[in-house]
Protein backbone atom coordinates (compact mmCIF):
# COMPACT_ATOMS: atom_id res chain seq x y z
CA UNK A 1 0.00 0.00 0.00
CA UNK A 2 2.97 2.33 0.44
CA UNK A 3 5.27 1.27 -2.38
CA UNK A 4 8.42 3.38 -2.40
CA UNK A 5 7.96 4.63 1.16
CA UNK A 6 10.70 4.20 3.74
CA UNK A 7 9.73 2.78 7.14
CA UNK A 8 11.29 4.32 10.25
CA UNK A 9 10.93 4.01 14.02
CA UNK A 10 12.09 7.06 15.96
CA UNK A 11 12.60 7.55 19.70
CA UNK A 12 10.93 10.82 20.70
CA UNK A 13 9.55 12.36 23.87
CA UNK A 14 8.88 9.33 26.12
CA UNK A 15 7.98 6.79 23.43
CA UNK A 16 8.73 5.54 19.91
CA UNK A 17 6.90 6.53 16.74
CA UNK A 18 6.52 4.24 13.75
CA UNK A 19 6.17 6.05 10.42
CA UNK A 20 6.51 5.91 6.67
CA UNK A 21 7.97 8.67 4.54
CA UNK A 22 8.60 9.34 0.86
CA UNK A 23 8.63 12.05 -1.75
CA UNK A 24 10.25 15.35 -2.49
CA UNK A 25 9.30 18.94 -1.96
CA UNK A 26 7.87 20.72 1.08
CA UNK A 27 7.27 18.43 4.07
CA UNK A 28 3.66 17.35 4.66
CA UNK A 29 2.70 15.53 7.87
CA UNK A 30 -0.47 13.36 7.65
CA UNK A 31 -2.02 12.29 10.97
CA UNK A 32 -4.60 9.50 11.26
CA UNK A 33 -7.59 9.07 13.56
CA UNK A 34 -9.42 6.44 15.63
CA UNK A 35 -9.52 3.45 15.35
CA UNK A 36 -7.10 3.45 12.47
CA UNK A 37 -3.39 3.85 11.75
CA UNK A 38 -1.28 5.68 9.17
CA UNK A 39 -2.65 3.16 6.66
CA UNK A 40 -5.76 5.34 6.27
CA UNK A 41 -3.73 7.62 3.95
CA UNK A 42 -2.75 4.81 1.56
CA UNK A 43 -5.05 5.93 -1.27
CA UNK A 44 -3.65 9.48 -1.45
CA UNK A 45 -0.18 9.49 0.15
CA UNK A 46 1.66 8.16 -2.94
CA UNK A 47 0.16 10.88 -5.13
CA UNK A 48 0.93 13.57 -2.56
CA UNK A 49 4.51 12.28 -2.44
CA UNK A 50 4.90 13.37 -6.06
CA UNK A 51 4.82 17.00 -4.87
CA UNK A 52 5.59 16.84 -1.14
CA UNK A 53 7.85 15.02 1.30
CA UNK A 54 5.09 13.01 2.96
CA UNK A 55 5.38 11.73 6.54
CA UNK A 56 2.70 9.32 7.82
CA UNK A 57 3.18 8.33 11.50
CA UNK A 58 1.20 6.12 13.85
CA UNK A 59 0.19 8.21 16.85
CA UNK A 60 1.40 7.04 20.25
CA UNK A 61 -0.94 4.31 21.44
CA UNK A 62 -1.91 3.35 17.88
CA UNK A 63 -0.59 0.98 15.25
CA UNK A 64 3.04 0.03 15.67
CA UNK A 65 4.03 3.07 17.73
CA UNK A 66 4.82 2.86 21.43
CA UNK A 67 2.20 2.61 24.15
CA UNK A 68 3.69 4.50 27.11
CA UNK A 69 2.25 4.21 30.61
CA UNK A 70 -0.50 6.65 31.49
CA UNK A 71 -1.10 8.67 34.67
CA UNK A 72 -4.08 9.81 36.72
CA UNK A 73 -4.52 12.93 34.55
CA UNK A 74 -4.24 10.91 31.30
CA UNK A 75 -1.67 13.49 30.18
CA UNK A 76 0.55 10.96 28.31
CA UNK A 77 -2.37 10.54 25.89
CA UNK A 78 -3.29 14.21 25.68
CA UNK A 79 -3.17 15.86 22.29
CA UNK A 80 -0.42 18.08 23.71
CA UNK A 81 1.80 15.06 24.36
CA UNK A 82 0.97 13.54 20.98
CA UNK A 83 1.71 16.84 19.28
CA UNK A 84 5.09 17.03 20.99
CA UNK A 85 5.89 13.57 19.60
CA UNK A 86 5.22 14.80 16.09
CA UNK A 87 7.23 18.00 16.48
CA UNK A 88 10.18 15.86 17.54
CA UNK A 89 9.58 13.38 14.71
CA UNK A 90 9.66 16.15 12.12
CA UNK A 91 12.77 17.70 13.67
CA UNK A 92 14.51 14.31 13.60
CA UNK A 93 13.67 14.05 9.89
CA UNK A 94 15.12 17.51 9.29
CA UNK A 95 11.86 19.44 8.94
CA UNK A 96 11.76 22.59 11.08
CA UNK A 97 8.49 23.77 9.53
CA UNK A 98 5.90 21.74 7.67
CA UNK A 99 2.40 21.45 6.27
CA UNK A 100 0.00 19.49 8.46
CA UNK A 101 -3.22 17.56 7.82
CA UNK A 102 -5.10 15.51 10.41
CA UNK A 103 -8.24 13.40 10.36
CA UNK A 104 -10.45 12.65 13.37
CA UNK A 105 -8.22 12.28 16.48
CA UNK A 106 -5.29 13.19 14.27
CA UNK A 107 -7.07 16.43 13.47
CA UNK A 108 -7.28 17.15 17.20
CA UNK A 109 -3.57 16.49 17.56
CA UNK A 110 -2.96 18.73 14.55
CA UNK A 111 -4.79 21.81 15.75
CA UNK A 112 -3.27 21.37 19.22
CA UNK A 113 0.19 21.19 17.62
CA UNK A 114 -0.57 24.37 15.67
CA UNK A 115 -1.70 26.23 18.79
CA UNK A 116 1.22 24.99 20.91
CA UNK A 117 3.90 25.35 18.21
CA UNK A 118 2.66 28.00 15.74
CA UNK A 119 6.15 28.54 14.38
CA UNK A 120 6.26 24.94 13.12
CA UNK A 121 3.11 24.83 10.97
CA UNK A 122 3.01 26.62 7.62
CA UNK A 123 -0.54 25.48 6.80
CA UNK A 124 -3.12 23.34 8.61
CA UNK A 125 -5.91 21.14 7.25
CA UNK A 126 -8.42 19.39 9.52
CA UNK A 127 -10.70 16.61 8.31
CA UNK A 128 -14.18 16.15 9.82
CA UNK A 129 -13.69 17.76 13.22
CA UNK A 130 -14.27 20.89 15.26
CA UNK A 131 -12.30 21.63 18.45
CA UNK A 132 -12.83 19.08 21.20
CA UNK A 133 -14.31 21.44 23.80
CA UNK A 134 -16.71 22.82 21.19
CA UNK A 135 -17.82 19.33 20.18
CA UNK A 136 -18.61 18.36 23.76
CA UNK A 137 -20.51 21.61 24.29
CA UNK A 138 -22.63 21.35 21.16
CA UNK A 139 -23.66 17.68 21.46
CA UNK A 140 -27.38 17.26 21.79
CA UNK A 141 -29.35 14.05 21.41
CA UNK A 142 -28.20 13.42 17.84
CA UNK A 143 -24.58 14.21 18.59
CA UNK A 144 -24.49 12.08 21.71
CA UNK A 145 -26.05 9.10 19.95
CA UNK A 146 -23.69 9.44 17.00
CA UNK A 147 -20.65 9.93 19.24
CA UNK A 148 -21.54 7.59 22.09
CA UNK A 149 -18.00 6.21 21.93
CA UNK A 150 -16.65 9.54 23.24
CA UNK A 151 -18.36 8.79 26.55
CA UNK A 152 -17.97 5.02 26.49
CA UNK A 153 -14.23 5.00 25.80
CA UNK A 154 -13.65 7.68 28.45
CA UNK A 155 -15.12 5.52 31.22
CA UNK A 156 -12.62 4.42 33.90
CA UNK A 157 -10.47 1.40 33.11
CA UNK A 158 -10.99 -1.48 32.73
CA UNK A 159 -14.67 -1.19 31.72
CA UNK A 160 -14.36 -0.27 28.02
CA UNK A 161 -11.14 -2.26 27.63
CA UNK A 162 -12.86 -5.41 28.92
CA UNK A 163 -15.95 -4.99 26.78
CA UNK A 164 -14.04 -4.17 23.59
CA UNK A 165 -11.49 -6.89 24.29
CA UNK A 166 -14.23 -9.52 24.22
CA UNK A 167 -14.45 -9.07 20.43
CA UNK A 168 -12.17 -6.25 19.21
CA UNK A 169 -12.68 -7.03 15.53
CA UNK A 170 -16.45 -6.71 15.89
CA UNK A 171 -16.08 -3.36 17.67
CA UNK A 172 -13.59 -2.07 15.09
CA UNK A 173 -15.73 -3.03 12.11
CA UNK A 174 -18.89 -1.68 13.75
CA UNK A 175 -17.30 1.71 14.32
CA UNK A 176 -15.92 1.95 10.81
CA UNK A 177 -19.22 0.86 9.26
CA UNK A 178 -21.31 3.24 11.36
CA UNK A 179 -19.22 6.29 10.46
CA UNK A 180 -18.60 5.56 6.78
CA UNK A 181 -20.93 6.77 4.07
CA UNK A 182 -20.11 3.75 1.92
CA UNK A 183 -19.74 0.04 2.64
CA UNK A 184 -16.85 -0.24 0.17
CA UNK A 185 -14.67 2.53 1.63
CA UNK A 186 -12.03 0.22 3.07
CA UNK A 187 -9.84 -2.13 1.08
CA UNK A 188 -9.27 -5.65 2.37
CA UNK A 189 -5.58 -4.86 2.83
CA UNK A 190 -6.32 -1.80 4.96
CA UNK A 191 -8.91 -3.65 7.03
CA UNK A 192 -6.42 -6.44 7.72
CA UNK A 193 -3.96 -3.88 9.07
CA UNK A 194 -6.57 -2.13 11.20
CA UNK A 195 -7.67 -5.48 12.65
CA UNK A 196 -4.09 -6.58 13.32
CA UNK A 197 -3.27 -3.44 15.25
CA UNK A 198 -6.58 -3.06 17.09
CA UNK A 199 -6.52 -6.65 18.36
CA UNK A 200 -3.61 -5.77 20.67
CA UNK A 201 -4.89 -5.21 24.26
CA UNK A 202 -2.28 -2.47 24.69
CA UNK A 203 -3.78 -0.61 21.74
CA UNK A 204 -7.29 -0.94 23.12
CA UNK A 205 -6.15 0.49 26.46
CA UNK A 206 -4.07 3.29 24.91
CA UNK A 207 -6.85 4.39 22.59
CA UNK A 208 -9.27 4.51 25.52
CA UNK A 209 -6.71 6.71 27.25
CA UNK A 210 -6.81 8.98 24.20
CA UNK A 211 -10.54 9.50 24.81
CA UNK A 212 -10.11 9.87 28.57
CA UNK A 213 -7.63 12.64 27.86
CA UNK A 214 -10.09 14.13 25.39
CA UNK A 215 -12.78 14.41 28.06
CA UNK A 216 -10.41 15.94 30.63
CA UNK A 217 -7.08 17.64 29.92
CA UNK A 218 -7.72 18.21 26.22
CA UNK A 219 -10.91 20.13 26.97
CA UNK A 220 -9.06 22.09 29.64
CA UNK A 221 -6.29 23.07 27.20
CA UNK A 222 -8.89 24.12 24.61
CA UNK A 223 -10.79 26.19 27.15
CA UNK A 224 -7.59 27.92 28.24
CA UNK A 225 -6.74 28.87 24.66
CA UNK A 226 -10.26 30.07 23.97
CA UNK A 227 -10.31 32.16 27.14
CA UNK A 228 -6.93 33.69 26.31
CA UNK A 229 -8.02 34.47 22.75
CA UNK A 230 -5.33 32.32 21.16
CA UNK A 231 -5.97 31.76 17.45
CA UNK A 232 -4.64 29.62 14.63
CA UNK A 233 -2.98 32.24 12.44
CA UNK A 234 -1.54 30.15 9.60
CA UNK A 235 -3.76 29.41 6.58
CA UNK A 236 -6.28 26.74 7.55
CA UNK A 237 -8.53 24.43 5.52
CA UNK A 238 -11.46 22.67 7.20
CA UNK A 239 -12.91 19.72 5.28
CA UNK A 240 -15.82 17.54 6.33
CA UNK A 241 -17.96 14.70 5.02
CA UNK A 242 -21.23 16.02 3.56
CA UNK A 243 -22.86 12.61 3.98
CA UNK A 244 -21.68 12.14 7.55
CA UNK A 245 -23.72 12.40 10.71
CA UNK A 246 -25.51 15.74 11.10
CA UNK A 247 -23.53 16.82 14.16
CA UNK A 248 -20.33 16.32 12.14
CA UNK A 249 -21.29 18.52 9.21
CA UNK A 250 -23.35 21.37 10.66
CA UNK A 251 -21.75 24.79 11.20
CA UNK A 252 -18.18 23.51 10.80
CA UNK A 253 -16.88 26.78 9.36
CA UNK A 254 -18.88 28.84 11.83
CA UNK A 255 -17.18 27.04 14.72
CA UNK A 256 -13.68 27.18 13.25
CA UNK A 257 -14.03 30.92 12.53
CA UNK A 258 -13.84 31.45 16.28
CA UNK A 259 -10.47 29.67 16.34
CA UNK A 260 -8.73 30.63 13.10
CA UNK A 261 -7.96 33.95 11.43
CA UNK A 262 -7.31 32.68 7.87
CA UNK A 263 -9.88 29.98 7.20
CA UNK A 264 -11.59 28.34 4.28
CA UNK A 265 -13.31 25.00 3.89
CA UNK A 266 -15.96 22.85 2.28
CA UNK A 267 -17.74 19.55 2.43
CA UNK A 268 -16.64 16.45 0.54
CA UNK A 269 -19.35 14.05 -0.78
CA UNK A 270 -18.74 11.19 1.65
CA UNK A 271 -19.05 10.09 5.26
CA UNK A 272 -16.42 10.43 7.97
CA UNK A 273 -13.44 8.78 6.25
CA UNK A 274 -12.62 11.32 3.57
CA UNK A 275 -9.26 9.92 2.34
CA UNK A 276 -10.72 6.42 1.89
CA UNK A 277 -14.30 7.19 0.83
CA UNK A 278 -13.54 10.08 -1.52
CA UNK A 279 -9.81 9.86 -2.24
CA UNK A 280 -9.83 11.86 -5.47
CA UNK A 281 -11.79 14.79 -4.03
CA UNK A 282 -9.75 14.76 -0.81
CA UNK A 283 -6.46 14.54 -2.70
CA UNK A 284 -7.37 17.44 -4.95
CA UNK A 285 -8.51 19.61 -2.04
CA UNK A 286 -5.33 18.99 -0.05
CA UNK A 287 -3.01 19.28 -3.02
CA UNK A 288 -4.47 22.61 -4.13
CA UNK A 289 -4.43 24.02 -0.60
CA UNK A 290 -0.85 23.08 0.17
CA UNK A 291 0.40 23.92 -3.35
CA UNK A 292 -1.14 27.42 -3.30
CA UNK A 293 -3.43 26.68 -6.23
CA UNK A 294 -6.77 28.44 -6.46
Amino acid sequence: MFDGFETKRLSVNDTEVHLRTAGKGPPLLLVHGYPQTHIMWHKIAPQLAEEFTVVCPDLRGYGDSGKPATDERHFPYSKRAMAQDLVEVMAALGHSTFFLAGHDRGGRVSYRLTLDHPEKVAKLATLDIVPTVEQFERMGMSGSMGSFHWFFLAQPAPLPETMIGNDPDFFLRSMLSNWAGSDCAFTSEAMAEYSRCFSDPATIHSTCEDYRAGATVDCAFDAEDREAGHKITCPMLALWGDKGRPHKREAVLEVWQRWATNLKGRGIPCGHFLPEEAPNETLNALRKFFANES
